[in-house]
């Protein structure tokens, strides 16, 4: 049975499933990430029944939710079903009927850098595009969507024998029960729910003999030649920003969101998560903008840091505001206080539901209220709000009204531990895999994870890393699969066994929709033999890859 929904203009075929016993699929997938979605559509192409469970109202995670402006690398590294997405959004654009607030050519010849005359895709879009192509997309597609059901994230919620993964549970007591399962959520709770080994936070440098793990504030690194990297130079205050409520007077306190501990010792690992953001659709289409509000509960406490680091001398605009079609932005972080909420999402991981919500709110609030002090606070220079309150949210994109998504930019959370932990060494092309099921080329990269003040008693960042790869390099099949003894019929395509700082390289939206088209390839050739994952041929697997247009040299 299709009910077809109506969703802030986009129409929703969604598959509505009743039942009271569990029902069976070839592959059930947890979550409608773009990982999730290329998975279910290869699926259905081998011929395989399907379910693929969003707990939201929205598919394609980050890529429908304003991340538009895709970081790649090398735009080569891209094939199979991610590069057909990105080759129908290409198609979208070609179509006049879809510029509504610029013409086509005004956006190309002046607005964009990432497109370039001849390619064969495009690489920039709007949200609502992005949602349509994944529509189109699967409506070719024998899928079955479940919107609006989470994971039962108790040992009820996961039924296993002997490794093998027999049914999953939602909150609302559906069951669905499978021959293979995969984990597409950005939060990994299908996999730790199963008892499969994870790790949250940042792993110490002693741990896999890296020199980009762990504590960033300052430290010597033999890959990079003779020097000393500053990692944490980037996107931190500019000189002697005092962090005290009252200037100059410790005994008054710190500023808000100011850890009262240090950093820690270089190298050293902790728990804790690089920085969350929205990555925000703007307009300044005077009748597509809705203005920057001061949200509930505005204290000006919280953005006191942003306004003493401009009166200190910061001569920049905080923001990455990345040129979209139809007068639009993909904006995100940038400069030593901006849209990222540093230290305020360490429990989101583990987090329940209810604790998560909060979470997100209290990031778009925070959100909120550093858009409208950019734009409108009378001690922001007058520069800066003449800049920013001619920008808005856009009003045709999410379903919430207000211009604002429910996405999250959840970077990391949960990695998996498996029998291959894809590294520093992997990324650099020091150490090379034997099983690639595809690549990854973006540098390696971790935004700032907590604010602290030195020892001069100014206040700085500490977290950022951005340091490149020689080339794209090949993504372990290893490092998808759990142990063989935890689970054989799991498949983990985001959350992916890797360190924090080679995650950060691997964790970009096209290299998702990669992995999860691997995984469904892998997943339903295991079935096709009735083997464990863990036990599929390596030669078979790669064979089928590139029959599938998958790009692994």
């Amino acid at each position: 049975m299709i009910l077809k929904t109506l969703f802030g203009g986009i129409l929703f075929s969604i598959f509505s499933i009743f039942q009271t016993s569990a029902q069976s699929y070839d592959i059930v997938i947890y979550g409608g990430t773009s990982a999730g979605v290329a998975a279910a559509i290869q699926a259905s192409r081998m011929n395989k029944s399907v379910l693929l469970i969003e707990p939201s109202y929205r598919l394609g995670g980050l890529t429908t939710g304003g991340l538009g402006a895709t970081d790649i690398g090398n735009k080569q590294a891209i094939g199979g079903i991610a590069r057909e997405f990105y080759q129908q959004i290409k198609e979208y654009y070609a179509q006049d009927e879809n510029w509504k607030w610029e013409k086509r050519e005004e956006y190309m010849t002046g607005r964009q850098a990432r497109n370039k005359e001849g390619e064969d895709a495009m690489w920039t879009f709007e949200p609502s595009a992005a949602l349509q192509v994944y529509l189109q997309m699967l409506a070719k597609e024998k899928v079955e969507i479940l919107f609006g059901e989470r994971l039962l994230r108790s040992s009820a919620g996961v039924k296993k024998s002997d490794g093998v993964i027999q049914a999953i549970t939602m909150e609302s007591g559906k069951t669905f029960s499978g021959r293979m399962f995969m984990d597409a959520t950005y939060e990994g709770d299908l996999l730790a729910t199963a008892g499969v080994s994870y790790t949250v936070g940042r792993e110490g440098n002693e741990q896999y003999k890296e020199s980009l793990n762990g504590v960033q504030a300052n430290f010597y690194s033999p890959t990079l030649g003779d020097k000393v990297s500053h990692n944490a130079i980037n996107h931190n205050f500019v000189a002697r920003v005092d962090p005290y409520v009252e200037k100059g007077n410790p005994e008054s306190g710190l500023l808000p969101n100011i850890s009262h501990q240090g950093p820690g010792i270089d190298g050293e690992g902790d728990n804790k998560v690089q920085a969350y953001c929205f990555r925000m659709c703007l307009t300044d289409h005077p009748e597509n903008r809705i203005p920057f509000h001061k949200p509930e509960g505005y204290d000006e406490k919280n953005y006191e840091l942003l306004i003493r680091n401009y009166e200190a001398g910061e001569k920049t605009l905080p923001w990455i505001n990345s040129a979209m079609p139809n007068r639009k932005t993909d904006t995100n972080n940038r400069l030593g206080f901006s849209t990222d909420f540093i230290g305020q999402n360490y429990d989101y991981p583990e987090a329940s539901y209810e604790e998560r919500e909060k979470i997100v709110e209290a990031h778009r609030n925070y959100q909120q209220g550093l858009m409208w002090t950019l734009a409108y606070h009378p001690r922001m220079p007058q520069w800066v709000r003449d800049v920013y309150s001619k920008w808005g949210m856009s009003k045709d994109e999410f379903e919430r009204g207000d211009g604002w998504q429910n996405q999250l930019y959840i970077r990391e959370a949960r990695r998996m531990i498996s029998d291959l932990v894809m590294t520093q060494y992997h990324c650099e092309g020091l150490e090379k895999v034997d099983d690639g099921i595809g690549l990854a080329a973006y540098g390696m990269d971790s935004h700032h994870i907590q604010r602290y003040v030195d020892a001069n008693g100014y206040v700085q960042n500490e977290g950022n890393v951005e340091a490149r790869v020689e080339g794209p390099y090949p993504i372990s099949y290893r490092a998808i699969i759990p142990k063989k003894s935890e689970a054989k019929n799991l498949l983990v395509p985001v959350c992916v066994s890797a360190s924090h700082i080679a995650f950060g390289s691997i964790r970009m939206e096209p290299v998702f929709m990669v992995l999860g088209q691997s995984a469904a390839i892998a997943a339903s050739l295991s079935i096709d033999e009735e083997i464990a994952v863990q036990d599929l041929s390596y030669e078979k697997l790669k064979s089928v890859l590139l029959t599938n247009k998958q790009r692994l040299e």
